[in-house]
């Protein structure tokens, strides 16, 4: 058994489920989908000499409970995901490995492109 570790505060639950922000980009060959924490959407996060933000500009989409997005997500080309509660939801669901996560800071980060 594995987990993944955060130490962010304020966490947004919907019922008894975390909500994200989804965010869906569409062109003419893929559809990338962002999706974040709710609790880490304008942050920034540090890594040695690497920042990463959660801009809002990219990620703030609509808001969803975290177990209803698997459809959502069946549609991507690409994913985008930060945040431990998204990425650990969709490592269970099998869109990403956990080999393929990267830690920022306090904070995780993983992608997803369909080949």
């Amino acid at each position: 058994m594995w987990s993944l570790r955060c130490q962010t505060s304020n966490k947004t639950y919907l019922g008894n489920f975390m909500e994200v922000h989804v965010k869906i980009y569409e062109t003419a060959g893929d559809v990338l989908i962002a999706v974040c924490d709710e609790d880490i959407l304008g942050k920034k996060f540090f890594f040695n000499d690497v920042a990463f933000e959660v801009k809002e500009s990219f990620y703030k989409g609509e808001k969803k409970n975290l177990e209803e997005i698997k459809p959502i997500l069946e549609r991507a080309t690409i994913l985008n995901l930060v945040g431990v509660e998204t990425v650990r939801k969709c490592i269970e669901w099998g869109f990403i490995k956990k080999d393929n996560v990267i830690n920022v800071g306090k904070t995780v980060h993983a992608q997803m492109v369909r080949v």
